[in-house]
């Protein structure tokens, strides 16, 4: 039975990092955990539950996001002793919050993927816009809490050249996925 690998999607709100790791997860049948729906089911919420709080309070203190991530930590290495491939979906804005994930890979000796996920701030607007209006929306993230992460950003510098793959999520769903793809087999 194959090695199963363990991927990041990560970056800042808005930058499609949930489509296409979903996208991701359904097409390869990896485990899939979104930061944003564990994050509401620690604090006893339905996904949709929208959370109005500025960064940095409710949900979004530092000592429930370090809750948030332990969990995902725990779910990834669940599957991955099960021989289950998994993708990870959060922010991990933080360089000690993807360390974590780059120990736990390195301990259960599968290969960690790291997706940095971008797009132009315009479109960004454009998606923030949109998820606002839809009631199945699952992410709070805002303009103002956009900015607030844009500033708190840790540049991925801890990451080789081989763990970190930089994708532009500007175009359809489908066709970021042939780029990742192609990216991955140039890696291999």
């Amino acid at each position: 039975m194959p090695q199963p690998d363990l991927f990041i999607f990560f970056g800042l709100i808005a930058t499609g990092k949930s489509t296409v790791a979903q996208a991701w997860a359904e097409r390869h049948t990896l485990a899939y955990y979104n930061s944003d729906v564990v994050r509401k089911e620690l604090a006893g919420l339905s996904p949709q539950t929208h959370q109005r709080e500025t960064a940095d309070q409710g949900i979004y203190t530092s000592e429930f996001t370090a809750r948030t991530y332990a969990a995902l930590l725990a779910r990834a290495e669940q599957d991955i002793t099960r021989g289950r491939g998994v993708v990870l979906d959060a922010s991990y804005q933080r360089k000690s919050d993807r360390d974590q994930v780059r120990m736990l890979a390195q301990r259960l000796g599968v290969r960690l993927y790291c997706i940095l996920c971008i797009c132009p701030e315009e479109e960004m607007k454009r998606r923030m816009a949109k998820r606002a209006l839809d009631p199945e929306a699952v992410s709070d993230g805002r303009w103002e809490i956009y900015l607030k992460q844009k500033e708190r950003f840790e540049p991925p510098a801890e990451l080789t050249p081989a763990q970190l793959i930089t994708l532009s999520t500007d175009l359809p769903v489908e066709a970021v996925l042939a780029q990742l793809s192609a990216l991955l087999e140039t890696q291999s």
